[in-house]
């Protein structure tokens, strides 16, 4: 057709530039138009994505394109067993509820295409894809980024935040200060008075209420604190080799140490290991979160067992209820944690 005020032709959008952008046959992308069933699934997305955001109209075979819903999972980093257990949660549920889930990872972003997730420009290519939301697990949510996810009006649910979240949002995450009692008096109750903790970073929200149910656990039993027993780190191995060095080198070091999480642990038994201590005939060693790594580690790791993948199936829950215009019947929801006693801790030695 013309522009008859500037006289040259407006190029239309073909079914042809459609398939070359999927990488498909002019055939394939015509039979998605046409519904024929005879596409592979994978196929049919990638057809049908590119149709929806370039508006593609066709002539012959005028019907919508119905694509699942897109729900993106946003992590800090994907290198923990936290991360994976949360998201094999959320993939648990997305297939429940019909759900594409997009992984993306702001610590892998440097060599990354696109704008950076969570950045307003991102935001709004969220929202005019039409994606229903977003869970962001363990990943900042600063006020300038929850003031772009409002004016982008895409909803947002945080998993286990690693900063204060004003009341308006939802959060999702387990009971961390009954998990910080718990720990301090299963350690209480086999007999040990001086217990250090390898916590994780005093900013971290947790990593707090951990420490309030410690603290409040020694309380209970007329327990001193020690607060020279109490050093901070992140939740990663290095961090707990690094902190285990430091409680097993004071000059009354505790006969136990509670850690920040399973990862954390690890790297306390491996500092114990390079100061020949024994665990846990010297010392007795709790972790946090019951990965797959607490039961194959040598000795087997007592932990504060969180529901991870309970916690991603209640956040995407959450953000369809957000989406259907429901209110949460908490902003701030907790589950229930669990110790389960394995083989690193014991009564403290006489010695």
């Amino acid at each position: 057709m013309t522009d008859q005020g500037r006289g040259h032709r407006v190029q239309r959008l073909t079914l042809a530039t459609v398939a070359q952008i999927a990488g498909v046959s002019t055939a394939t992308a015509s039979k998605v138009v046409n519904d024929r069933p005879d596409v592979a699934p994978d196929t049919r997305r990638r057809v049908a994505a590119v149709i929806n955001e370039l508006g593609y109209e066709s002539t012959t075979a005028p019907r919508a394109i119905h694509l699942d819903p897109v729900v993106a999972v946003v992590f800090d980093s994907l290198a923990n067993s936290y991360s994976t257990q949360v998201l094999r949660g959320v993939l648990t549920a997305a297939g429940e509820y019909g759900v594409d889930i997009v992984v993306e990872v702001l610590s892998e972003q440097g060599s990354a295409v696109g704008p950076k997730p969570l950045s307003a420009q991102w935001l709004r290519s969220a929202a005019h894809k039409g994606w229903k939301g977003v869970l962001a697990v363990t990943t900042d949510l600063s006020p300038a980024v929850v003031t772009s996810f409002r004016k982008a009006g895409v909803q947002v649910v945080a998993i286990d935040p690693p900063n204060a979240l004003d009341d308006t949002l939802v959060s999702v995450g387990s009971t961390n200060y009954i998990g910080g009692t718990q720990a301090t008096d299963h350690l209480l109750e086999l007999g040990h008075l001086r217990i250090g903790v390898a916590a994780g970073p005093s900013s971290s929200p947790v990593a707090r209420e951990r420490i309030h149910g410690f603290r409040s656990a020694l309380e209970a039993a007329d327990v001193r604190c020690d607060e020279s027993l109490i050093v901070h780190g992140d939740f990663e191995y290095p961090a707990g080799v690094r902190m285990g060095t430091v409680l097993l080198s004071r000059d009354h070091p505790p006969t136990a140490i509670i850690a920040a999480s399973d990862a954390t642990a690890l790297g306390v038994l491996e500092s114990a290991r390079r100061m020949g201590v024994r665990v846990p005939q010297d010392l007795s060693v709790v972790g946090y979160d019951d990965s797959p790594a607490a039961l194959s580690s040598a000795p087997p790791l007592t932990t504060v067992r969180q529901p991870m993948s309970s916690v991603g199936r209640v956040a995407l829950r959450n953000l369809f209820l957000q989406n259907a215009g429901q209110d949460p019947a908490s902003h701030h929801i907790q589950l229930a944690t669990t110790l389960v006693v394995r083989e690193s801790t014991a009564p403290p030695s006489r010695a």
